[in-house]
Order: structure tokens, then sequence, then C-alpha cells
């Protein structure tokens, strides 16, 4: 399991996690925890699913809600940056998208905006577009994204 190889690469490196999450709930801090001795790497995760939420709980700017929206690579750095400056993680993922139902002609349902922060550098800021797979598998295509970001970045390490 993916979480698993985190928690390992992690421990063996000294890193503690922390999330940013809009779309997806919670769910990628779910399953980082769901691996039994996560408390030695996994600090907090920050479900900031309204824009004031992300304000408040991350310093995203509000310009760059206003300017770009909450469904982008601006604000998914942020978060991502945020996540590191109000944790004692060293690294942290964010997720913010349109998991749907609905989205736009220039913002469509399955888009999702990721992050990664090591302590504070954006390390990789990238959109995949899921497509509109329906809710539930948009969000639980996004975790699985999220989590193999972070066992990316801990081979970088």
């Amino acid at each position: 399991m993916i979480a698993e190889r985190i928690l390992e690469a992690a421990q063996r490196k000294g890193v503690m996690i922390a999330t940013a999450e809009s779309c997806t709930g919670g769910l990628v801090a779910a399953a980082l925890t769901d691996v039994a001795g996560s408390s030695a790497i996994f600090d907090r995760g920050f479900v900031t699913y309204s824009n004031a939420a992300k304000i408040e709980m991350l310093d995203v700017q509000a310009a760059s809600l206003q300017k770009y929206g909450a469904v982008s690579e601006a604000v998914a750095r942020e978060m991502a940056l945020g996540a590191v400056l109000h944790s004692q993680a060293t690294l942290a993922v964010s997720v913010t998208g349109i998991a749907g139902p609905g989205g736009s002609d220039t913002k469509p349902e399955g888009r999702v905006c990721f992050a990664v922060a090591l302590e504070q550098q954006i390390q990789v800021c990238q959109t995949i577009e899921f497509g509109a797979l329906g809710r539930d598998q948009v969000r639980k295509a996004a975790r699985d994204h999220a989590l193999s970001l972070l066992l990316g970045a801990m081979t970088r390490l």
C-alpha cells in the first residue's frame, strides 16, 4: 500500500508530513493515518473546503482566490506552503479541485490541482484532468495522486 511506503520512507528520512485538502475533504490524511504508526510522521491535516478556511488556516491570499479561483495551481501552491508554515511538518501536499457534479467550460468537472512543498519551497505543482468520473471517483483518484506525489517527493530527498 502506498501510504505504508510513505510512512516507511518518512521515518527513514526523518520527515514530518501535513496535508491541505479541499475537494478530497481529508481523504489523503485519512489514508496516511489508516497506517499504524503514522503519528511518527503525520503532523496534521487541514481540510479547507471554503475560501474563508483557505485564507484563515493556510494564509491563501484573497487576491489569488479572486484572480485565479480556488481550483488553480496558484492556490494549490499557497495551500501547500501554508500547511508547512502552520504545522510542524517539513513536507506538505495540497489538493484543490472540482469533484463534481458540474464544473464549467473553463474549469471542468474532474480538474484537480496539486502542490507539494518541502519546507518553504514548491517541489511539484500540477493540474490533472481526471474527467467526469463522478464525485466519488474523482475524489479517490485525487487522493491516490496526492499520495503518489508524496511518495515521489520522498524518493527525491
